[in-house]
């Protein structure tokens, strides 16, 4: 009995010291300072010395871009695009106190040093500002920044420069700043929308991916090459988990339930946006009890309230209100419940909440104006695109009886839809129609149990948006009431012949929303968590099609697929405080140590919810001590679904000359 009661505590404690680590290395306090401005003041009417012709575009005052080239945009348009590239919602006092919480390992500051200015796209996937150069020399405060046309840029998309306000030239200490970000700097960093989303333009390729123009440049493509975790990783040492969490993450996803934690690890792909106005709505029945016609936002489609409540979470997400935010969780660490995220609260106490909130109108009308882009009209498109008619029509008849009834907006009336042979007749006229892609927004939007998808889950079963969590008032009560799906057998990285069953809870858990294929050929990998086919870090057109064609066939002929399951590639060290450069513990995690079997558990609900007849049967003999480890682990976990590449086997029995066909037609989307 005592080995079982060591036994017990062992794996308690090894459960405690997992939720600190792997949740809490980027710790920041529960309710950020109140020193820093609500909102950055607007920059200087004087342009940097830049020729004020060359940036007609004053952005009424949080930055200058140039003329939108592609199209004529009304002046809703117009402020829309500032808001989506520029506004950061006052969340730079967010992440300075970020820095100082992680002693510099996650600092923006840092980040956007000149040095790295040639290589910012190979070492994060970041986008340089075509409007700035690199410096060779130190500013007056002994930092090197880029010299921009526009002074609150950084020099990188998405990353916006403020003055701080708490900035004390007489205790400024550059030296002493790079080792452990406590010392106020001269400067805040702030986060836009465009760091994530402004990507390379598929159709006009920069010739050198360091440098891009503005022409080469799209506003909602999505960037599939930025390295999230290579923001914040690049000074943990190798031998640390908490780098294994970060590397396990995907170029090109973001996990946006890392601070409000859902104590899942699961980065998921940043959307491409394309014909919102044609994006199906649903009616589900609101949290006041009325009904509205919504769409279906996020992976799970748990953004259910409408799009400016949808944007405005975002927002939240990325820092803006963060005093009243963070008061509401414990961030990273999640050792207390959540509470919900009160709106009248935040309209009403948050500057920065009613200054954005009186944005989101115009934003939409802009992202409303964002078309397909298709592979006729890139350089050298057309010789990548088949020109045999026999070969795209089989393609379209075997989308229409594959693939429309989910990735279609264009659909047959009720009467017909229930007639299954009338239904297949009417997907086959629509998609051999010359007209099927016109405002088509290629996904029915609706939600789908991942029990039938069978995807990776970790992303379907984030809890922020359930009942009386962060997220609540952002989700609507038709998304909060749905059932379980049922249950999940999972492969068992630690006994084959013995799968894990996992019961998915209900009450919005287990569901994945269509994705659109919208210029699917540009935006490869695949899946929502960028998890199936080649990541060749090339954004020309040939790298796009290489990168699509090679996760169709994997799409298409799952045999082809890895089985990744993100392992620890070294003996690496659980580090206690998390993030001190100095830890007075460090506990061993072998190699091949499966990332998430860590990474994906909630301490405080693993103890509540322990169950001792459970946890005999977990420590009964055979296994040994990892044995009886990984199986008390896994009953903790919150998806032990480590498969991150299977799933979506539709079309997989076709002919091979049907897939081929198939391939060919949706590289033409």
């Amino acid at each position: 009995m005592k080995k079982t009661s060591l036994i017990f505590k062992g794996c308690l404690l090894l459960l405690f010291v997992t939720m600190f680590i792997v949740c809490g290395f980027y710790g920041t306090p529960t309710a950020l300072a109140d020193e820093y401005s609500e909102t950055p003041a607007p920059i200087s009417s004087q342009y940097s010395n830049t020729d004020a012709s060359e940036y007609p575009d004053n952005c009424e005052g949080i930055g200058y871009l140039p003329e939108y080239t592609t199209e004529n945009l009304t002046d809703a348009e117009k402020r829309g695009r500032c808001t989506w590239y520029l506004w950061t919602g006052g969340n730079a006092k967010y992440y300075r106190d970020l820095a100082k919480r992680t002693h510099g390992s996650a600092d923006l500051l840092k980040l956007i040093d000149s040095k790295d200015h040639d290589e910012r796209f190979k070492l994060y996937g970041a986008i340089n500002d075509p409007g700035c150069e690199k410096s060779t020399e130190k500013d007056e405060y002994g930092l090197r920044l880029d010299k921009c046309k526009d002074p609150l840029s950084t020099g990188v998309i998405g990353l916006r420069k403020f003055p701080n306000p708490n900035f004390d030239q007489a205790k400024w200490n550059p030296d002493e700043y790079f080792k452990t970000s406590k010392v106020e700097p001269p400067y805040l960093i702030g986060q836009s929308c465009a760091i994530c989303h402004v990507a390379l333009d598929p159709l006009n390729p920069p010739k050198d991916n360091e440098h891009p123009k503005w022409e080469n440049l799209v506003a909602a493509l999505g960037n599939q090459y930025i390295k999230e975790s290579e923001f914040f990783g690049r000074s943990i040492a190798d031998n640390s988990f908490v780098k294994q969490v970060l590397k396990s993450q995907k170029p090109g996803t973001s996990d946006t339930s890392r601070i409000a934690t859902d104590h899942i690890n699961n980065p998921n792909a940043i959307n491409a946006i394309f014909n919102l106005g044609d994006r199906p709505t649903y009616p589900e029945v609101m949290n006041d009890g009325s009904t509205k016609d919504v769409n279906h936002i996020l992976k799970d489609g748990a953004d259910s309230t409408g799009v400016a409540a949808a944007s405005l979470r975002v927002y939240v997400n990325i820092g803006m209100c963060g005093d009243y935010w963070t008061s509401l969780h414990e961030p990273l660490l999640g050792r207390t419940p959540q509470k919900p995220f009160d709106i009248e609260k935040a309209r009403k106490e948050c500057k920065d909440w009613r200054e954005t909130e009186a944005r989101m109108a115009d934003a939409e009308s802009f992202l409303k104006t964002i078309k397909p882009m298709h592979l006729k009209d890139a350089p050298g498109g057309e010789e990548f695109l088949t020109k045999d008619e026999e070969v795209l029509k089989r393609g379209k008849r075997v989308f229409a009886s594959t693939c429309a009834g989910c990735h279609s907006s264009k659909k047959p009336t009720a009467e017909i839809a229930a007639d299954p042979e009338q239904a297949q007749k009417w997907y086959e006229e629509s998609v051999l129609s010359s007209n099927f892609l016109d405002h088509n927004f290629l996904s029915d939007d609706q939600r789908y149990p991942v029990t039938l998808i069978g995807t990776n889950a970790g992303r379907s079963l984030g809890t922020n948006a359930t009942k009386g969590h962060i997220w609540d008032q952002f989700s609507s009560k038709t998304y909060k009431e749905l059932p379980s799906p049922g249950n999940l057998t999972l492969y068992n990285p630690f006994d084959e012949k013995k799968p894990i069953e996992f019961k998915i809870p209900n009450g919005g858990l287990g569901y994945y929303r269509t994705p659109s294929l919208i210029s699917i050929w540009a935006t490869a990998p695949l899946l929502h968590n960028n998890a199936l086919g080649l990541y060749n870090e090339d954004p020309s057109v040939k790298g796009r099609v290489a990168a699509y064609t090679d996760a169709m066939e994997k799409l298409l002929w799952p045999e082809k697929r890895e089985g990744i399951i993100s392992r620890t590639n070294r003996d690496t060290k659980l580090e206690l405080p998390p993030g001190d450069p100095n830890p007075r513990f460090r506990l061993p995690v072998p190699k091949g140590t499966p990332v998430n079997l860590l990474a994906s558990i909630n301490i405080r609900e693993a103890i509540t919810s322990l169950n001792l007849s459970s946890l005999f049967q977990d420590l009964k003999p055979g296994g040994g001590i990892k044995g009886k480890l990984a199986r008390v682990l896994l009953r903790a976990n919150k998806s032990p679904d480590f498969v991150e590449d299977e799933g979506h086997y539709f079309g997989s029995n076709l002919p091979d000359e049907d897939k081929k066909a198939l391939i060919e037609f949706v590289k033409t989307f």
